[in-house]
């Protein structure tokens, strides 16, 4: 990818380096919506049940100085983070929205957030009740070693999912999915996640196709990485690996092939219309 050298945004909160902060739990938040805040991380929700729990954490807060790695890493995701700024201003104003653009958080380890107690274990995350993102940037090394998704263009593609859940959010489709839910059994509420999920994924690839014709930035290589990401992250492939066997009723986020499908149908579109995974019968 061609990213240094461009904007970055202003809206990047780096907590990274910062040890001791209190942790601010429960948030007010009803039990169907911490539910559904787990299932979108990816987590176990008995454990994070439990982590919110916790009491607050003490002491005064310390700093570190970052390294030189991390600071470029800290400067691409601003680039990334512009970038879906830029998009999303154009095709929502285009649609009659005024788009706002949210904050995000790079953090190490554990952070406070609106949704509660974020630990490094689940992974990036967008929070509603504060319009954040939150991602400690372990994660690309754990998506590189673990799941073997690599390149900068598969980071990319993590924040601009992430970035779409904030889309959903600010058109009503999360709000949305959130009633749907309501009543349903685990494994009928999981259905509603994958649609979630997927379309964040259709999201992500909408990013990328306007980003392209507005900057030029991809090089030879990059879709290829950002499949490569979103085959990785599909339910199947980490259950496979993490426990020997896929169970399809635990599914949240969806199949490779269905990530894929979605990821690349935004991609070549660019079109917002053809992404209503609620109302597709087949994903």
């Amino acid at each position: 990818m061609l990213w240094k050298g461009r904007r970055q945004s202003e809206n990047v909160e780096d907590r990274r380096g910062i040890t001791g902060r209190g942790v601010a739990v429960g948030g007010g938040l009803g039990a169907l919506a911490l539910t559904i805040i787990v299932l979108l991380l990816g987590g176990n929700p008995e454990e994070v049940m439990q982590n919110l729990q916790a009491p607050r954490s003490g002491g005064q807060e310390q700093t570190r100085t970052l390294t030189a790695e991390e600071q470029e890493l800290g400067e691409f995701v601003g680039v990334i983070l512009a970038d879906t700024e830029d998009v999303w201003n154009q095709v929502l104003r285009q649609q009659g929205v005024q788009y706002r653009e949210p904050k995000l958080v790079l953090f190490s380890q554990a952070t406070d957030s609106a949704c509660g107690y974020a630990q490094s274990a689940t992974g990036p995350f967008y929070c509603s009740g504060d319009e954040k993102l939150y991602i400690d940037l372990e994660f690309f090394q754990e998506m590189q070693q673990k799941l073997g998704a690599r390149g900068d263009f598969a980071w990319a593609y993590v924040i601009a999912h992430e970035v779409g859940h904030h889309v959903q959010n600010l058109l009503g489709i999360m709000q949305q999915a959130q009633e749907r839910m309501q009543g349903l059994s685990r494994e009928e509420a999981n259905r509603v996640l994958v649609r979630l999920e997927l379309q964040a994924d259709f999201l992500a690839g909408i990013w990328a196709h306007h980003a392209q014709r507005m900057k030029n930035f991809l090089q030879q290589g990059d879709i290829e990485e950002g499949l490569n990401a979103a085959s990785s992250v599909g339910d199947d492939r980490i259950m496979k690996q993490q426990q020997g066997r896929v169970v399809p009723d635990a599914f949240t986020h969806g199949t490779s092939a269905q990530r894929v499908r979605w990821f690349t149908l935004g991609l070549k579109t660019g079109d917002l219309n053809q992404g209503d995974t609620f109302a597709a019968r087949e994903l």
